[in-house]
């Protein structure tokens, strides 16, 4: 891959490496919407509610999962840039002892936390119960999904974006038979979504891993107990980026739930369309997080190669690529919201909170479209205190405060929360911005040599 990198086109070469990307976590967030159409259409807005509220907990230890990953992927795409496979080698060995371990500790608070979660975000009465199977039920595959994101992220780092899209697809696959089965058919209702989401995610785990270990000779890495020891030098790398990154998302995804939890106190049509409206936003992000996980591999790799005049392009082309289908996203959503909301649920109080709710869409597409060159950027370099930086400002300052003004200080109501957390979402926009345009990446050591 970093052949093509430093000598090919780089939009070609962007293309290519994010294209599997976006098919693979459009189907993720296919996957993930699945689950809340078929609940929305078989059991209501209760269980839609429940389903909104239970999988926006468990987005937050996602998250956690690829503030790790993600900070693994950048160090092993630097040590392929730079050519060192020892290094590689000893990465993928870190890697799986530091996440997996972390997966079994998250697993252990998530599900004692579970009744906790819900209460604080002042889950709806109707939807307690459904909420709490749904959960419990669902954190209770976090070692899988933790484990997918893994593998998903050794393959990225070292230029394979092909292979986390055939995994994700037979997740995909299965989960919506699964769904169906469960939900439509045997009346399972919310524990039947969570049922077939943690079989899904546990397959494709299963799956990423036999094939990483047919093919260990090429990734030199043997897949013995030694191997999986951690390498001190390496583990101190991963966590210098890792640890702000997970910070960072974990202010973010505090602060959501923080504002959703006002917004679940408007019953269970309010708390189904800002989960809804969270789905839409997910569709956005399949291709903008697509584009800044390629990127920030690219520019990764063409650091570690001396390639820093490449930076500016794969960030410049990121921004089309993202500014164009942020376009198509809001004609869609300005021509046929009631279409668009209808397919969760049909409720007529659930499509009066979605007509209020679509400019928050549209802000939602414009700001990931946005901002997500600059995550490249900061990622690809691995400047680990400016991604925490970026993450207390939008999530705990921004988010929160923006949300208190306008929903509570100044009478606005769900529209000042739902407008609050969506235009704190710009922050991040102008902090990368200001950094790219300041230069002071082009002076940053890559981490590898730190």
């Amino acid at each position: 891959m970093i052949k093509n990198l430093t000598t090919g086109r780089v939009s070609k070469a962007l293309i290519a490496f994010a294209f599997p990307m976006i098919l693979a976590n459009l189907l993720q967030a296919v996957y993930g919407m699945v689950d809340m159409v078929v609940v929305g259409q078989f059991t209501g807005r209760i269980g839609l509610s429940a389903v909104s509220i239970g999988s926006g907990i468990l987005h937050m230890f996602t998250l956690l999962a690829m503030g790790l990953c993600t900070a693994g992927q950048v160090i092993i795409s630097q040590y392929v840039g730079a050519g060192d496979s020892k290094s590689v080698s000893r990465s993928i060995g870190t890697m799986f002892s530091l996440v997996l371990l972390t997966s079994i500790g998250l697993t252990i608070i998530a599900l004692i936390g579970a009744g906790v979660f819900l209460n604080l975000l002042n889950t709806p009465n109707e939807a307690y119960e459904p909420a709490l199977l749904y959960c419990r039920t669902s954190f209770s595959a976090l070692f899988f999904m933790f484990g997918y994101n893994l593998v998903s992220a050794v393959l990225r780092g070292m230029g394979d974006s092909r292979h986390p899209l055939v995994f994700i697809g037979i997740a995909a696959i299965l989960n919506l038979l699964l769904d169906l089965l469960f939900i439509a058919v045997l009346s399972m209702e919310t524990f039947g979504a969570a049922l077939a989401t943690a079989i899904s995610q546990g397959l494709s785990f299963i799956i990423s891993v036999v094939y990483l270990y047919k093919r260990r000779e090429s990734f030199n890495f043997d897949f013995k107990p030694q191997s999986f020891k951690a390498d001190k030098a390496i583990l101190k790398r991963v966590l210098k980026l890792g640890i702000p990154l997970c910070l960072q998302n974990a202010a973010i995804s505090f602060s959501v739930l923080f504002v959703n939890s006002f917004i679940n106190s408007y019953g269970v049509a309010a708390s189904a369309v800002t989960g809804i409206g969270e789905k839409l936003g997910t569709v956005t992000y399949v291709v903008t997080g697509s584009i800044s996980t390629a990127g920030s591999s690219m520019i990764g790799q063409n650091l570690g190669a001396g390639k820093q005049e490449r930076v500016s392009q794969i960030i410049g082309f990121a921004m089309l690529i993202n500014v164009a289908f942020a376009a198509i996203l809001t004609t869609l959503t300005a021509l046929i919201p009631e279409r668009i909301f209808g397919l969760f649920n049909n409720d007529s109080e659930v499509l009066a909170f979605g007509m209020q709710y679509v400019p928050c869409a549209i802000l939602t597409y414009i700001g990931f479209a946005l901002r997500s060159p600059f995550f490249a950027l900061i990622n690809g370099v691995g400047n680990g205190k400016l991604n925490l930086a970026v993450g207390l400002l939008d999530g705990v300052v921004c988010r929160i405060g923006l949300a208190i003004l306008l929903g509570v200080a100044l009478g606005i109501g769900i529209r000042g929360f739902w407008y609050g957390s969506v235009i704190a979402g710009y922050m991040p926009i102008f902090i990368g911005g200001a950094y790219y345009v300041s230069g002071k990446w082009r002076a940053s050591t890559i981490i590898i040599s730190r």
